[in-house]
């Protein structure tokens, strides 16, 4: 009862104060299975993409973390192909910092800082750390090409205009982006 009540009251203020630059909702009537849009940061190698993140909510939230995963492939040393995130918000002690008194919105801010501030000291991906580390430049350059090709929509992609229950914004549909394709939704630019 107090996770439902409390998954209410986060999608609530996430529809209607969202962290700027991020989105969440609920799927398929499903309140403990949510999707979620990054915007890439300006002056970011993922500036003008739009990452989906799945969110699935444990039967024991908030004691214990979401599960969050990138559906969007995205060219990161803390995250792997599959997806997964290597961050201390996501984690219990005493590895990791999650806490009760942490949100939806306050993990997806934490991951969309991730995003503009790698931390190649605590990488799933060795090489793309490596990278960053010693030749930032062909990081940013792989970044940017990944952003391009995996989450910049496009005239290419073969989409249809639906109105998203949780906004006043049009959302776009898209089934040649990610694997996925079948849940994810993309806003228009």
């Amino acid at each position: 009862m107090q996770r439902a009540s409390r998954l209410k009251r986060e999608l609530q203020m996430l529809s209607t104060e969202p962290p700027p630059g991020i989105t969440c909702w609920q799927t398929k009537e499903r309140i403990d299975d949510l999707r979620a849009q990054i915007v890439g940061g300006v002056g970011t190698p993922y500036e003008g993409g739009i990452f989906s993140l799945e969110v699935k909510i444990p039967e024991r939230y908030p004691f214990e973390p979401p599960n969050i995963r990138f559906l969007t492939p995205i060219y990161h040393p803390n995250i792997d192909n599959s997806g997964r995130i290597c961050h201390d918000a996501l984690k219990l002690p005493p590895k990791g910092a999650w806490k009760p008194s942490l949100n939806i919105s306050t993990v997806l801010t934490s991951i969309q800082l991730l995003m503009a501030e790698p931390n190649p000291d605590d990488p799933l991906m060795a090489d793309i750390s490596s990278e960053f580390k010693y030749n930032k430049y062909l990081f940013t350059e792989k970044a940017k090409k990944w952003t391009q090709e995996h989450a910049i929509q496009t005239n290419k992609a073969r989409a249809h205009v639906t109105l998203a229950p949780h906004c006043t914004a049009a959302r776009v549909r898209s089934s040649t982006l990610a694997s996925d394709a079948n849940t994810q939704t993309h806003p228009v630019a």
